[in-house]
């Protein structure tokens, strides 16, 4: 984190161990296994929703509502991802405190992960062609989106531990950098295939 607005990060030297003075190594992470297991869940109620969308025949007026959530959680959702990813950046260009992307983030986490769901409930009414490829590379955009999501929640954890140092660990600048990059191709990914499909 710079010291001053105008500076550039400074970065210490990687290392194993981030954790503040005083603090055992990994007490205040969520497990690994943890993060693992919700990831593979994801997956499972991914594949769930592709299994029902195909046999739910909704009507006109149910995927009208449909469609217009579907909207709103992308609104929800991919607005929240940006202003994180746009504080990481000022962040990451020297522009901003890191303070200001962990408060951000924390405040925008449940819009976001609400976003991704109400995509998910409300995609099962839109007759998704599960036969088309791009409709398949949208799911899987769908899926590292929310893999990702779990990584960055570790990544916030271990940024946690540094908020109030002058210096940041290098290994963590790269992670959060890819972690945004990721995050913004999936969000637009997903969202342009979306926005081809419906034009069919």
């Amino acid at each position: 984190m710079p010291r001053t607005l105008s500076r550039p990060p400074r970065t210490l030297a990687v290392t194993a161990d981030t954790a503040a003075p005083g603090t055992p190594a990994h007490e205040d992470l969520t497990p690994g296994w943890l993060l693992a297991l919700t990831g593979v869940l994801a997956a499972g109620v991914l594949a769930a929703s592709c299994w029902t969308a195909g046999h739910v025949h909704a009507d006109i007026t149910l995927q009208t509502v449909a469609r217009f959530l579907h909207v709103a959680s992308l609104v929800a959702g991919l607005g929240s991802v940006l202003a994180v990813d746009w504080f990481a950046v000022l962040w990451l260009t020297g522009r901003r405190p890191l303070t200001g992307v962990l408060d951000t983030a924390s405040a925008l986490q449940t819009p976001i992960w609400a976003g991704l769901g109400g995509l998910t409930v409300t995609g099962l009414f839109l007759r998704p062609d599960l036969d088309s490829p791009l409709t398949l590379v949208k799911l899987g955009l769908v899926l590292a989106v929310t893999v990702n999501g779990l990584y960055a929640h570790r990544l916030g954890q271990l940024l946690e531990r540094v908020r109030d140092r002058a210096e940041v660990p290098r290994r963590l600048l790269v992670r959060s950098g890819l972690a945004a990059t990721v995050s913004q191709a999936g969000w637009w990914g997903a969202t342009v295939i979306g926005f081809l499909n419906s034009r069919s």
